[in-house]
């Protein structure tokens, strides 16, 4: 039977992929990312129901400094990060690749809602998943020789539900396990105190108009985000929104209208299928947040970075999140959005 290692995470997500692989007939190798937030001993249960190994890959330090500290530093200079976006390359996909070489394994696997295919020319695509939860946008940063190893056994569910009632039928302690967090370091959910507890709060300073006149003072810029109209404390005949972000002038901006922009610039693009890019500028469709549409634009490389110009205005794209170009179902690549002020 040919390896595969498996990340295993002790959720249900990752303990169905499990299972799904050893149907198609895979030597199933677990992997548990120790990281320093626990849950090791979760994976060895399912590990232990399936039969399956379990090797524990120690990834603390390199966690810690390449996506802790990347989110650290990204608020401190008005940003909005994604963690996930640099974990994938740079953490998670990096431990299951160095150790399937290790034991030999020609594919890695999560449980990730993904899938993969070929083009014409047999190289190897990202692909949105079935479902809803589609979770392409977290990983376009990966090597194409990456992803043509990857199998993700549940791209093809049509829902979460689905998975559970699976993993019901198989008799997985975990059918009704919880979902695990968006930010699996701030389990709380309180981005504006991890922060803090990690000296990256930024200092108090003016909330502004986009005349520049002082119509109070603000918290900390990492308190905000672009499009943000709760929580700012600012009285105004209208409804207020945060216009932009500026770290020169410590202010936080604010309008009275919706923030919508036609155009973005990326920075730092990577191109998962580059060939689209060879010719110039190509259209595509192109999602600003993990949670948002895919809107239609054009985007124009610039060498590492790209601009992109939308059909219609799209809402609030905040620097520090992903710009992600999709082909229908195709992930073309994505980098991050540049900034308005500063």
């Amino acid at each position: 039977m040919e390896k595969v290692v498996l990340g295993l995470s002790g959720g249900v997500d990752s303990a169905v992929a499990a299972a799904r692989l050893r149907e198609m007939g895979f030597a199933v190798h677990g992997l548990f990312l120790e990281v320093g937030l626990g849950g090791e001993e979760a994976a060895r249960d399912v590990a232990d129901s399936l039969g399956i190994p379990l090797y524990i890959a120690h990834r603390r330090e390199a966690f810690e400094a390449q996506v802790c500290g990347y989110f650290a530093d990204a608020y401190r200079d008005a940003r909005t990060p994604n963690p996930c976006v640099v974990c994938n390359p740079l953490i998670k996909f990096r431990a299951l690749t160095d150790y399937a070489d290790e034991i030999g394994a020609p594919y890695v696997a999560t449980g990730h809602y993904a899938r993969t295919g070929k083009d014409a020319q047999s190289r190897a695509l990202l692909l949105r998943a079935l479902a809803k939860k589609d979770q392409t946008y977290m990983m376009h940063r990966l090597p194409r020789e990456t992803v043509a190893r990857c199998i993700f056994p549940l791209g093809g569910a049509e829902n979460k539900d689905e998975v559970r009632e699976n993993a019901r039928a198989i008799g997985l302690a975990v059918s009704d396990k919880p979902d695990s967090m968006d930010i699996c370091f701030i389990p709380d959910g309180d981005v504006h105190g991890w922060l803090e507890r990690h000296g990256a709060q930024t200092p108090p300073g003016d909330f502004v108009d986009l005349d520049g006149n002082v119509l109070g003072r603000h918290k900390g810029l990492h308190c905000y985000t672009v499009g943000q109209r709760k929580g700012l404390g600012v009285a105004a005949e209208g409804r207020l929104f945060v216009h932009a972000l500026d770290p020169v002038k410590n202010q936080v901006v604010l309008s009275l209208d919706d923030v919508f922009q036609k155009e973005i610039f990326v920075r730092d693009v990577h191109y998962i299928a580059p060939e689209y890019a060879e010719n110039g500028s190509f259209s595509c469709d192109v999602r600003v947040r993990f949670s948002a549409r895919s809107d239609r634009a054009v985007v124009y490389p610039e060498g590492k970075n790209a601009r992109v110009v939308f059909g219609d205005a799209v809402r609030a794209p905040a620097a520090g999140q992903s710009a992600v170009f999709y082909d229908g179902d195709i992930v073309i690549g994505g980098g991050f959005i540049g900034r308005r002020y500063g």
